[in-house]
């Protein structure tokens, strides 16, 4: 006789932040919930965290700060009277901190999956029809599970360059960019979104020359005009060559070396680069994830379609995460996690798609939350702009990072926020007081009202928000009659 289908109440695909707060939250509420994922670390080891904490937000924040801190020894102490002699680099300690770092967060994904009998199958998966699922194991044996509801969370990968394949050690994308060996001496980065300026940042700081290529004006052009115009003057100045409007056209590889052709306003142009790093986005992991009859419909960009509650068309299957629409953020997948796990037990939830919170970990670090001048200008929305800079801020000015500002936008007529764009020292901790002044109803009134602490960078807030209305204190603006 054949052996028995084993059933479950859910079964969750994928184990990055989507998938594995889904799995844990649907085990919080008392469902038994199989998961199935196959991230392997390069010792052969399965790692649960997906992308983000395997080769994403995690070892990337890790060398982030790790560059922030070495540049800070050999540029900025002096400042503070510390003279710090012999500074020198140790990439291949720095590089296993990181290491360590993701080790000790993807184990810890681990303990919580023991902790909450969630059974991880470490494996491939494969929807199939009438909600059974084909497991494949490593060594190619097969087993087929079954549950009343599926969560899709497969993740998605790093997008190629039509032009510009990658080649071993030299044309990469971001996950090997975060292991490099040693130092290049020059640095292309394809694209100049959140990956491309914050891999960008990182060996520049260690010492690269790094050139980045754009084929838009914009830097981000997401955030909001002035918030982007400023970053762009502000790393420029910091050492990164932004070559916008330009369009890479191909490569050859010269004695171990990447020579890129490219053309701009001015012409076609030839550059020799030690590494290439491709990070022009990802796109939706979707390679053998489901069988034609399993009743999953994909869009014209080949997301998952679903509805606002993350609901296919096939009833109880859902998906979220980076395989569906919207900003491809981990904690917008893990809130989708969440809401569907809710969903599932019967209880009611939403995600708030309105308040999603963007940042960028460069320095100054760029946030936002809402919508920006220029989207509101196009709709007609009427509004008013409260702003402060970091400059006159104490606490900014005590610590040594004054660049930049925060910006509120509110309505014209019942003064709610409407967006609220960041430019600044810890600007990813900030944009947490305008998700949640926002997810409140908040006005900026609402804000200028609330006691902050002296000294803190929080008052860049408070101050940003009095100027929206009558003035903020630390600001000389014209006396209104």
């Amino acid at each position: 006789m054949p052996e028995k289908i084993k059933e479950y109440d859910v079964i969750v695909i994928g184990a990055g932040p989507a998938g594995y707060v889904a799995a844990i939250r649907c085990a919080q509420l008392g469902l038994n919930v199989a998961c199935v994922d196959n991230w392997f670390n390069k010792d052969g080891q399965r790692s649960l965290g997906g992308t983000c904490l395997n080769v994403g937000c995690i070892p990337s924040k890790a060398l982030l700060e790790s560059s922030a801190l070495y540049e800070k020894a050999t540029t900025e102490l002096v400042e503070h009277g510390i003279k710090a002699k012999n500074v020198s680099l140790d990439l291949k300690k720095m590089i296993q901190r990181k290491e360590q770092v993701v080790k000790d967060l993807t184990g810890g994904i681990g303990a919580l999956f023991d902790a909450n009998n969630i059974c991880l199958f470490s494996a491939t998966a494969k929807l199939l029809a009438e909600k059974q699922v084909e497991v494949t194991f490593l060594d190619n044996k097969k087993e087929i599970i079954s549950a009343a509801n599926i969560i899709l969370a497969p993740g998605s990968l790093p997008k190629p360059h039509p032009e510009i394949p990658f080649t071993d050690n030299l044309i990469v994308d971001s996950t090997a960019a975060l292991e490099f060996d040693s130092v290049p001496g020059a640095v292309a980065v394809l694209g100049a979104g959140v990956i491309g300026l914050e891999l960008g940042s990182v060996w520049r700081r260690l010492g690269a020359k790094v050139s980045l290529f754009k084929s838009s004006k914009l830097l981000l052009p997401a955030a909001d005009d002035q918030i982007g115009q400023q970053a762009s003057l502000i790393l420029q100045k910091q050492g990164l060559n932004f070559c916008f409007e330009t369009r890479v056209t191909g490569y050859v590889i010269k004695n171990n070396k990447v020579e890129l052709s490219y053309e701009d306003s001015e012409g076609q142009h030839k550059t020799l680069f030690d590494k290439v790093i491709v990070a022009i986005g990802r796109e939706p992991n979707m390679e053998n994830l489901f069988s034609g009859d399993a009743g999953i419909k994909l869009n014209d960009r080949g997301f998952i379609e679903v509805d606002d509650k993350c609901r296919t068309q096939s009833e109880g299957i859902y998906a979220i995460g980076d395989a569906v629409r919207g900003p491809m953020l981990a904690h917008k997948g893990s809130e989708e996690g969440m809401m569907v796990a809710e969903l599932i037990k019967g209880k009611s939830a939403r995600v708030n798609y309105e308040t999603v919170p963007f940042v960028v970990y460069t320095e100054p670090e760029i946030a936002w939350c809402g919508k920006t001048e220029q989207q509101l200008k196009e709709n007609g929305h009427d509004f008013h702009v409260g702003s402060f800079p970091f400059a006159s801020n104490g606490r900014a000015r005590a610590v040594g990072h004054t660049e930049g500002l925060i910006k509120i936008l509110a309505d014209a007529k019942t003064d709610r926020v409407l967006g609220v764009h960041m430019l600044g020292p810890h600007a990813s901790e900030l944009i947490a007081q305008a998700v949640i002044a926002m997810e409140f109803g908040s006005s900026s009134e609402d804000l200028a009202m609330t006691m902050f602490a002296h000294p803190s960078l929080s008052e860049v807030m408070h101050e940003a928000a009095l100027d929206a209305g009558p003035g903020a204190i630390h600001k000389a603006r014209p006396r209104k009659s």
